[in-house]
């Protein structure tokens, strides 16, 4: 046993020891069916928080052959895959965290010749045999002969692969001399048994190749088999809520809305446990991802992006085009790129079938929130802040300052979106209300009656105190044929369960004065 080849399996100990674990052991069962194959070559990128190096540890703790780790699988999912005994503890592992060696280094140089030193330093007390042929040592000829002496092939667990790019952002050469380390050591090397590696960013492309292309790649613009093994699924997070006594609907709220073709409703895991751990939902990812790189982005001057971002941020989806992406920090050549980073670093979902890009939760529309007012967007910051007198307004029944209020968030010389259909004004809307979002449910285009509703406020569970709302829109027509509208198609059989604790509003906005006019209900039943 060293520290990088056959590391202690202690780490994955850990993991099943503590107050909340989610048996993530599938994903062992595709390792196993890759071993061996020309699809041995891994690569996943997730986000900060959503368990990448639990996953490699676990990895390194089941295929290792310095530790017995049969007690710790017993009872976990994998145990009852029929490759299970047949992989288990049955390979040399090696064991790199990238970052670790990184801070350590001033240079690329130096990084990977202490991983090179590091790695031969613990091949050679655990196999005495291999002798040295000269005082230079190649790395893979030292793999390659521990491989002939042992009989064993290597398993390659390699977490933080991609800090080189996060780090040395403009560094063409250094990035260079890294995969072709990579690339020397790994690929069509017959000690190879797998390859397993983890980031935050999909393989660096230079043009449309890469010096490691041999990888297949689970991203987060489409994890493919993969999907499940992303974050918490529904199902998972479910049972956790059960078991700690959590609302399930809040926690959904805060944490859900990653979504992939084959699974709709994939959670951060990191503030699912934090939540719980605490019994409070909260922001947990500015603890540890603070708001100042998504900040660093959204300011940024592509034209198309303020748009964007605004139209996110009221509930909206856009949609983008990811494939010029050169999965790198700094080159950029439109707002698309943008976006599609951020997919990567996990503040913005991806609907890998429409194409389009949307927030997936309240935790992370906090940190655009928080962003926003701090890249000079004077006139979103402003719709906040005086978004819950608007609220206030709305419950007073006050139809002149909800009309006023409208205006001050929509004029023609502050507004950044084109205002020429309801559903601009659907979109001015929700960034007014943002406020209601602390105590409502919002849906747009809801289902009732007759026809669908433009916009339907649900109070939250612990909020029945506040009336239900139904906004009907109208453009260049009336608020009175608004309000017609909800009664003539039914919307109120949604209200039916609220009783008169209820309000039906009608809003429309006259092209040629610029002005809006408001009407406001109470719902009798």
């Amino acid at each position: 046993m060293g520290i990088y080849l056959n590391p202690s399996n202690e780490d994955f100990e850990e993991s099943l020891q503590s107050k909340i674990y989610v048996d993530k052991s599938g994903i062992i069962a595709y390792a196993n069916e890759m071993i061996g194959t020309k699809q041995k070559y891994i690569c996943i990128s997730r986000p900060r928080r959503f368990g990448k190096t639990m996953a490699a540890e676990m990895l390194t703790a089941y295929y290792s052959c310095g530790s017995d780790s049969s007690d710790m699988f017993a009872n976990l999912k994998i145990a009852k895959d029929p490759s299970y005994k047949k992989h288990l503890n049955k390979y040399n592992v090696i064991f790199l965290n990238m970052q670790d060696f990184l801070s350590e280094s001033p240079c690329i140089e130096d990084m990977l010749k202490n991983i090179k030193d590091e790695i031969i330093c613990d091949i050679f007390k655990d196999y005495p045999e291999i002798n040295l042929n000269g005082s230079k040592v190649r790395l893979k000829s030292i793999l390659q002969t521990l491989y002939e002496v042992s009989g064993i092939r290597i398993v390659f667990i390699i977490d933080e692969w991609d800090c080189i790019f996060r780090e040395y952002q403009t560094d063409k050469q250094a990035q260079k001399i890294y995969l072709d380390f990579l690339r020397n050591i790994l690929k069509d090397k017959k000690y190879v048994a797998l390859a397993y590696m983890t980031g935050i960013l999909p393989i660096k492309k230079y043009g449309t190749q890469s010096a490691i292309n041999m990888f297949r790649e689970f991203s987060m613009t489409n994890p493919k088999e993969m999907t499940e093994f992303v974050g918490f699924t529904q199902d998972e997070v479910i049972a956790l809520c059960e078991k700690h006594k959590m609302d399930y609907e809040e926690m959904a709220e805060w944490y859900d809305g990653y979504s992939f073709p084959n699974m709709k409703n994939i959670y951060n895991p990191k503030s699912v446990i934090e939540a719980i751990l605490s019994k409070q939902f909260d922001n947990y990812w500015s603890q540890t991802e603070t708001y100042e790189a998504l900040k660093i982005y959204i300011k940024t001057d592509y034209d198309g992006l303020k748009d964007a971002i605004i139209k996110l941020l009221a509930g909206e989806r856009k949609q983008i085009d990811i494939s010029s992406f050169t999965n790198d920090m700094v080159t950029f050549e439109s707002y698309n790129d943008i976006l599609t980073l951020l997919i990567h670093l996990g503040y913005l979902g991806y609907d890998f079938e429409t194409k389009e890009v949307f927030i997936p939760n309240k935790e992370i529309s906090d940190e655009f929130v928080t962003a926003v007012k701090n890249v000079g967007w004077d006139e979103i910051t402003s719709s906040l802040k005086s978004s819950y007198s608007l609220l206030k307004a709305t419950w007073n029944m006050d139809s002149v300052a909800v009309a006023e209020a409208i205006e001050k968030v929509h004029s023609s010389e502050t507004s950044i979106i084109k205002y020429n259909d309801e559903n601009a004004l659907s979109c001015v809307l929700s960034i007014a209300f943002y406020s209601a979002r602390q105590y409502y449910i919002i849906e747009r285009e809801m289902p009732s009656g007759k026809g669908f509703i433009d916009l339907f406020f649900r109070p939250k569970k612990n909020h029945l105190d506040k009336p239900a709302m139904i906004i009907e829109l109208k453009w260049d027509k009336s608020a009175l044929g608004a309000i017609k509208q909800i009664e003539d198609k039914k919307y109120t059989d949604i209200l039916k369960e609220y009783k008169e604790n209820a309000l039906i509003i009608g809003i429309n906005y006259d092209k040629s004065s610029k002005k809006h006019e408001c009407i406001i209900r109470r719902y009798i039943g």
